[in-house]
């Protein structure tokens, strides 16, 4: 009766190792095509970087080129334009005045309560 329990028991445990081992080997294979298909990726794409695909999708690079085409041909198609009012114009320069003088601008640390610093 032990020796048949035995027997059962080893049985049992050579099954599992085997299992363990088809798992195993499984595993590696599955790796081993993992690192294939990133290859295979990284010849398609001609190296680090040089293909558009891997910084902008499909339609992103169709509607970047649409852009670029309306930019290129509706200035020669449209009549021109006449000149903004001249207050308009003074917008962007006042903008421009206006951040200059922030920029430069001291600041008093004696009324900052909390110098936080982000890095």
């Amino acid at each position: 009766m032990l020796g048949e329990l035995l027997k059962v028991t080893m049985e049992d445990q050579v099954i599992r190792e085997q299992k363990m081992q088809r798992r195993r080997h499984h595993a590696v294979e599955e790796h081993e095509r993992q690192k294939q298909r990133r290859l295979n990726v990284a010849d398609a794409g001609g190296g680090r970087g040089s293909s558009l695909s891997s910084y902008f999708s499909t339609e992103a690079v169709l509607v970047l080129a649409c852009v670029t085409v309306s930019l290129l041909v509706l200035p020669l198609i449209l009549p021109p334009l006449p000149p903004p009012p001249s207050m308009l114009l003074l917008v962007p320069v006042c903008l421009l005045v206006l951040l200059m003088v922030l920029a430069f601008m001291p600041t008093d640390m004696r009324s900052m309560h909390i110098a936080s610093s982000y890095l």
